[in-house]
């Protein structure tokens, strides 16, 4: 599996804001990614190098912000304050992880302001939600992806985590390989504040940005 994009969460007043905040740190315009009808959000997306982008993202005043496992994710995020949230797995099939949890995949899409529609099936929210070092992982329907919505020039250079390596690798369903490339980019540390996701640095033109 490889890494597909890393998502931050916003409140839905300060989303513009930091936005801007976080497209000027790392050298990249974000583009209006649209809304998520059924998850009851919306997000902004800035691509980046290897495929990959970032997605900031916030909750809607929408029931299905307080009714499914991604709004809720969002909800609560923000409601303590916003940052990073997780990071996001893809795949071009999902099977072994269903049958893994014992669920199918959620299917998942937004319409972007030009009309375009993107879709996709999502699965692994309800474990993030518990354990908050989890990723989740997902299926592209769309033959267009995020990460050509722009013009990248910055790349991740690592994600820092706030909890132990040994219970990621426990926690991660089985058959679940995020390949060398992925844990490479990974550094520890501990954290009184709780687990998941503390900081990300990306590599850009200007030099390291680490954006917490």
């Amino acid at each position: 599996m490889r890494l597909d994009h890393v998502s931050y969460v916003a409140s839905h007043d300060q989303i513009s804001d930091v936005v801007q905040r976080i497209g000027s740190q790392i050298g990249t315009a974000f583009v209006d990614g649209g809304l998520h009808p059924r998850f009851g959000t919306r997000n902004f997306t800035a691509p980046l190098l290897n495929g990959q982008y970032i997605e900031v993202v916030c909750p809607l005043d929408h029931p299905a912000a307080e009714q499914t496992p991604f709004g809720k994710a969002v909800t609560r995020k923000a409601n303590e304050g916003g940052g990073w949230l997780t990071w996001v797995f893809s795949s071009d099939d999902l099977t072994p992880i269903e049958k893994e949890l014992g669920r199918e995949a959620v299917e998942g899409h937004r319409r972007r302001p030009d009309g375009t529609e993107l879709s996709w099936k999502q699965i692994g929210v309800i474990e993030h939600l518990e354990e908050p070092l989890l990723p989740f992982f997902i299926k592209w329907n769309s033959l267009e992806h995020p990460s050509v919505d722009g013009k990248a020039s910055a790349k991740i250079s690592n994600i820092t985590m706030s909890g132990e390596s040994e219970k990621l690798s426990q926690l991660l369903p089985s058959g679940v390989n995020l390949e060398i490339e992925n844990l490479n980019l990974l550094k520890w540390e501990k954290n009184d504040e709780g687990e998941g996701i503390s900081s990300i640095s990306f590599e850009t033109k200007s030099g390291l940005v680490t954006i917490s």
